[in-house]
């Protein structure tokens, strides 16, 4: 049973769904302008070598069973290497807020669908009406301008990968939530930003067009801002703060930050980047945190 949240958390999670509200802003302006695994995976690591050499000099160096490298590597490659680069990519061709709305209304339906196949969390037929108002939503956002010959082939791919790279994330949510019963949260955000930023990079390095040329790091001065935004408040805050309330409250429970964090996603979408949300997207946008309300619903 969820016990009733404390003040700290209810601060804690406020906290969460501004930050990570913004931080779609700051990935499409970072991103245009540098390629995105070098941008993300210089934050994931910095943001985690931050933390790591934190504990270290507080005396809190990481330690786990050594069973469980897999699994943390795991962990890292899903909710970090993975679910950036594809992701990233996928932001290229989607507005800000339509991408932080596809990604938020599928959270807490991916977050609670994959806490029932790992044992977890109950799974109920709650969730396939949920998925079912998903797909309604897809459906009135790219629908009606297929039928007037409108249809954006690149905006839908681009929201393909947004919901892959979203997949990817929840499905490492909930497998580092038994990690966490050998590290704590703050040590578990450390380790798996270190990992897959790391693992990011290298992969930038070996594969990304432009990507070594980007490390010269001459970026100009918005892809910077947006970069030390997503690494401060972004990466070393909510991360940390979303591994405590996933310990806390459950991996579902949390992710209800998805009903608030598009709505500052939208709005700093239109003021910023001129995005602009007309009825029909609204309408479909809509559907889709509906659904995602189906599925947390008591």
């Amino acid at each position: 049973m969820n016990r009733p949240a404390t003040r700290l958390q209810l601060l804690m999670f406020s906290y969460l769904c501004v930050m990570w509200g913004g931080t779609w802003i700051g990935m499409k302006i970072g991103t245009e302008a540098v390629p995105p695994g070098v941008f993300s995976g210089l934050r994931w690591s910095v943001a985690g070598g931050v933390v790591l050499a934190y504990l270290a000099v507080r005396g809190q160096p990481i330690r786990f069973p050594p069973r469980l490298t897999g699994r943390v590597l795991l962990v890292a490659l899903l909710m970090i290497s993975f679910n950036v680069v594809v992701m990233l990519y996928g932001l290229r061709h989607v507005g800000s807020g339509l991408a932080s709305v596809v990604s938020s209304a599928l959270t807490p339906v991916a977050l609670l669908g994959f806490a029932a196949l790992l044992g977890q969390e109950r799974f109920d037929r709650r969730q396939i009406g949920a998925i079912a108002l998903g797909i309604a939503g897809i459906i009135l956002l790219f629908g009606p301008k297929a039928a007037l010959g409108r249809f954006d082939l690149a905006e839908m791919i681009g929201t393909v990968m947004v919901i892959f790279g979203n997949l990817s994330y929840c499905l490492g949510s909930v497998m580092a939530r038994p990690l966490m019963r050998n590290m704590a949260p703050v040590q578990m955000a450390g380790v798996t930003n270190f990992l897959g930023g790391i693992i990011l990079l290298i992969g930038s390095i070996l594969f990304e067009p432009g990507a070594v040329a980007a490390l010269r790091l001459d970026w100009g001065w918005a892809p910077w801002l947006s970069w030390w935004f997503l690494v401060l408040p972004g990466s070393l805050g909510a991360t940390t703060v979303y591994f405590v309330l996933v310990r806390d409250w459950g991996a579902s429970r949390t992710g209800t930050y998805a009903f608030i964090s598009p709505i500052i996603t939208v709005a700093l979408g239109m003021a910023l980047l001129g995005e602009r949300l007309y009825a029909l997207d609204a309408f479909g946008m809509g559907l889709m945190l509906v659904a995602a309300w189906v599925a947390l619903r008591k």
